[in-house]
């Protein structure tokens, strides 16, 4: 049997938003399709098909253990000069944050047409659904995630950072650290929003903030407050822009950037801080 575990991994991440629990479907798929000793015509689909409906499996589950609380889902990084093909199949940030809208087949759905490019037969065959299900599952999908959404963020691989989003980065760092709050004004979109998620290990500051002067004050406060000792990076991370910041050498705090189409300013803030989510945000390791 060949090592299909790269191959497997972004099916399963894209629809759990989780590495470990995507290493975990595909490991779960490959160890009971290799216990039963038999050979299905097409080998390649029948484990993609495994590990889809696994991933569908597992999300419904953990959606009815979570919390209705603010849940981010887990980066990873993408900024690898030898960006392998697992992880340009990964689907930005900004769109896996949408999807967390769609229920588990939906989000199955709108992943296999968008990012696999799946035709409605395929994904009928792949989910054991009719072709008109699966119309019906993509166009209400679609409307989910495009709602009161300015665009819906694209699916495309980004290893590095344009020198637009560096210099708007550069700016943003330097405007924290100097409490320059008419400067982040100047950065922030006006339909800007801040997410953070501590996994109820962390305790944040404010889950759910909106507004170009409400997030600025929080920004600042936040990193004058908890992170002035950090040492901050910048990165790719989903192929979207991000700071990392370290404390004594230890990911403490990641922040996703979702920037507008000039890159000028930032219209969404995703700040990880749950330890368990930034623990392998250095690669993977299937």
């Amino acid at each position: 049997m060949k090592n299909y575990q790269s191959l497997l991994f972004p099916y399963a991440y894209n629809i759990l938003g989780s590495t470990e629990d995507a290493k975990d479907a595909v490991q779960d798929v490959v160890l009971k399709y290799t216990s039963k000793g038999f050979q299905p015509g097409n080998e390649k689909n029948y484990l993609i098909k495994g590990v889809i409906n696994q991933a569908i499996n597992m999300k419904r589950r953990k959606k009815r253990v979570q919390p209705h609380d603010e849940w981010l889902p887990e980066p990873v990084s993408t900024e690898r000069a030898d960006l392998g093909v697992e992880l340009r199949e990964l689907v930005s940030y900004s769109l896996l944050f949408l999807l967390e809208r769609l229920n588990p087949k939906e989000r199955a759905v709108y992943i296999l047409k968008e990012a696999f490019a799946y035709t409605h037969e395929e994904i009928a065959e792949a989910l054991s659904i009719s072709v008109e299900n699966s119309r019906q599952l993509l166009s209400r999908a679609s409307k989910k995630v495009n709602a009161n959404t300015p665009e819906t963020p694209k699916a495309e691989s980004q290893t590095a950072l344009s020198e637009q989003s560096r210099q708007s980065i550069d700016r943003f760092v330097f405007a924290i650290r100097n409490k320059d709050l008419d400067q982040l004004h100047h950065l922030l979109s006006e339909d800007i929003s801040y997410h953070a998620d501590g996994g109820g290990k962390i305790k944040v500051v404010k889950k759910y903030c909106t507004g170009i002067r409400e997030v600025a004050e929080l920004l600042a406060y936040v990193y004058h407050t908890y992170q002035r000792k950090t040492t901050i990076k910048p990165a790719i991370v989903n192929h979207q822009p991000a700071l990392l910041y370290y404390y004594r050498d230890k990911l403490v705090t990641c922040q996703v950037l979702e920037f507008d189409d000039d890159s000028s300013k930032i219209r969404r803030i995703s700040a990880i801080v749950d330890p368990q989510k930034l623990s392998g945000l250095g690669g993977l390791s299937l």
